[in-house]
């Protein structure tokens, strides 16, 4: 329940005095439907209006507060033509210019022979100084009132600044005063306010400084919002540590025999992270582990290996993959494995209709299929593991954190192991963030022997002498990935844009070039990549449909359109498809000059480096946290306050003031603890507080 202190934070922006339907839905439509979503909605830039330049010498397109004299008004007889008023100060003249005025009105609030102040910005037309529609009309005793600085608000079509900056002042008037949740040192130190404070602070800037994210008012609240995000992921894994988990140890037979077939040694990482995966499995506590690793790490055979170790102790394993493709991949990669070593894999996506599928449902609820892999399809009703003790979900952040635990409640008691993979490397601050409750390890060296790729980038006018290397390497025998761009967040756009590239390189190449995106049939989406692997056709132009995972090591070469529309964490992975094989890769990235600094910061750095963590902190830099592993799957928790890039210092210390709190008051009944709890409500990580054995 939440707490009765907070009841007036979560009422409905209806309740507002003057606010009624209309306006509380274009509120909802851009702040939300809560008083509490008015209280995080911060002010974007300020206007000053603290400037009165003499009329004579003031420069054009400055917003400035003037006194003046209405000297006469001037209505048009053509409605489409503007209603002018003239007037004047003993500096200059100034007309002020109204379109659709209402003549009765104007006349009430600039009577001609009298003192107003206006406010709004200048404009120079020839001679004439003009205010179209001043943003504030006053009398003389109201211009000290004026002269100030107000702040600024994102808007929505309809909703102007007047009633959203009203609602915004009524809802701080009501906001709680609220028990404070920091240690009195830990404030001193940092010069903090308390929470109320720098609420109504955040809403007053005095200067463009005070909208920094790094002001103590904001920082003060992104610290709050930091802070209950790191107690939320601290209790649900104390949580998960706390519910008996199942120890599982192998006898190294199936393994050993694995490792034996490999063509090549494991990498100091991978043995690393295969004993912390096998020191969990073994722990009576549930496992929770983040195997993060960079493109072609091997992240494949530890999940595999880690799999045989519940096979050889006589239980199940299951993979998740986030597309059919990858799905089938995994599959046809693991399968000759499973077969020299007498170990039966099954594969289950949303395509497998009828008796195949009554078939492997039958066979997993016996036992008969070892190892499971699939798309989310895992998790329909009806599929039924025999004993499901570990189970892997690769790509997380494509499925979203909260169905994590579903596939672990495929298991009895629902206390499978679980191994959560990602080939997107993830900066140190969004591992905290949206994988606190996991211990992480990292796979951060390549294979020995794999040939860093040659990275070029060239401006799309030279796309003729492009396609005409194409040519050559085609003759020559190398496969190549064209990757189309994003056009915007539009499927349709999208294919609309590979459809045609695809349809010039036919013309330019011939029967080598093939076609896949996201809108094909999975069975057509098959038939497509496996003529692609196999050498029938050399060229697949595709969308990033093929970003992730997509394994065929004759592809030695990749050209990506109008990179300057990729993030840097997804050219890597795009540059990471190719140079698995024998030949040199080589990435192409071809851009629309002329390049804004970002989009140049971005191809430098991928010509610099080919280290992914690095390229992660990069792009976390350039772009912020919430496009770094794209904003609408990425798992990440949605920030109103904190900017992860500019906050990573205090994310450290929420996560270590996280972890003492709970070591000191599991329960959080004590003075602080139950502060922090009002701390998780007023940040809606209500879940969290259910994982409190006290309630």
């Amino acid at each position: 329940m939440r707490p009765e202190i907070l009841f007036s934070a979560f009422a409905p922006v209806s309740s507002l005095p003057g606010v009624g339907p209309r306006i509380a839905k274009l509120i909802e439509k851009v702040v939300g439907p809560r008083l509490v979503d008015l209280y995080w909605h911060l002010p974007v830039q300020i206007v000053d209006r603290r400037y009165s330049p003499p009329l004579s010498s003031a420069p054009d397109g400055v917003i400035a507060t003037v006194t003046i004299t209405v000297d006469r008004h001037a209505p048009s007889p053509n409605r489409r033509l503007p209603y002018k008023v003239f007037c004047s100060n003993d500096t200059g003249e100034l007309t002020l210019v109204f379109f659709h005025a209402r003549a009765d009105y104007l006349q009430r609030v600039l009577p001609e022979g009298e003192t107003r102040v206006v406010s709004g910005r200048i404009q120079h037309y020839g001679d004439d100084l003009q205010i179209t529609h001043p943003d504030h009309i006053g009398t003389a005793e109201e211009l000290a009132s004026l002269k100030a600085i107000e702040p600024v608000y994102g808007l929505t079509a309809g909703l102007t600044a007047r009633p959203l900056v009203r609602a915004i002042r009524s809802a701080l008037d009501e906001a709680p005063d609220l028990p404070e949740w920091l240690t009195p040192d830990f404030l001193a130190q940092q010069h903090w306010s308390n929470w109320r404070d720098s609420l109504q602070t955040v809403h007053a800037p005095e200067s463009a400084s005070d909208l920094d994210p790094k002001s103590p008012a904001r920082e003060r609240l992104a610290y709050d919002e930091l802070l209950a995000n790191q107690l939320a992921l601290a209790l649900v894994r104390e949580s998960v540590r706390r519910g008996s988990g199942r120890a599982v140890a192998g006898d190294n037979s199936l393994r050993e025999k694995a490792v034996a077939n490999l063509p090549y040694s494991l990498t100091g990482a991978q043995e690393t992270s295969l004993r912390e995966i096998y020191e969990d499995m073994a722990s009576p506590a549930r496992m929770l582990r983040l195997l993060q690793g960079d493109v072609g790490s091997g992240k494949t055979i530890v999940a595999f290996l880690a799999m045989l170790n519940a096979v050889e102790a006589g239980a199940q394993a299951g993979l998740m993959a986030p597309t059919e493709i990858l799905a089938q991949q995994h599959f046809e990669v693991l399968s000759p494995f499973c077969e020299r070593l007498g170990v039966r894999i099954g594969l289950l996506t949303g395509r497998e209709k009828g008796k195949n599928r009554d078939a492997t449902f039958a066979d997993l609820a016996d036992g008969e299929i070892n190892i499971l892999v699939g798309t989310h399809a895992i998790f329909q009703e009806g599929v039924a593991f025999k004993d499901l003790a570990f189970a892997v979900i690769d790509e997380q952040h494509r499925f979203g954190v909260h169905q994590r635990l579903a596939l672990t409640a495929k298991a009895a008691g629902g206390r499978a192991n679980l191994l959560v993979m990602t080939a997107t490397p993830i900066p140190r601050t969004l591992t905290m963030t949206a994988y606190g409750d996991m211990d992480v390890s990292r796979l951060d060296e390549k294979p020995p022997g794999r040939m860093p790729v040659d990275t070029r980038a060239m401006p799309l006018e030279r796309l003729d002498e492009v396609v005409q290397a194409v040519r050559r390497a085609v003759a020559d025998g190398e496969r190549v990935y064209w990757v189309c761009p994003l056009v915007e967040e539009s499927d349709v756009l999208d294919v609309a844009a590979v459809e045609d590239r695809f349809a010039f390189l036919t013309e330019t190449l011939g029967e080598q070039v093939t076609l896949l995106h996201g809108r094909m049939k999975g069975p057509q989406k098959d038939a497509e990549m496996s003529r692609f692997a196999s050498g029938e056709v050399s060229v697949l132009v595709a969308t990033t449909v093929i970003e992730v995972g997509v394994d065929v090591p004759e592809a030695s070469i990749m050209v990506v359109e109008h990179a300057e529309r990729f993030g840097l964490a997804q050219l890597h992975q795009l540059r990471g498809r190719i140079g698995r094989g024998a030949r040199q890769g080589r990435c192409l990235l071809l851009y629309a000059a002329p390049l804004g600094d970002t989009a140049r910061a971005r191809i430098r750095i991928m010509r610099d480096t080919h280290d992914g963590f690095r390229i992660a902190e990069e792009d976390l830099r350039l772009r912020g946290a919430g496009e770094v592993l794209g904003t609408r799957q990425s798992g990440l928790p949605d920030f109103r306050l904190a900017d992860i890039g500019a906050h990573d210092e205090l994310m450290l210390v929420a996560r270590d003031d996280a972890k003492l709190v709970l070591e000191q008051d599991p329960d959080l009944t004590g003075e602080r603890g139950k502060a922090l709890r009002v701390l998780l409500y007023l940040f809606e990580r209500d879940a969290a507080v259910t994982y409190l054995r006290s309630g």
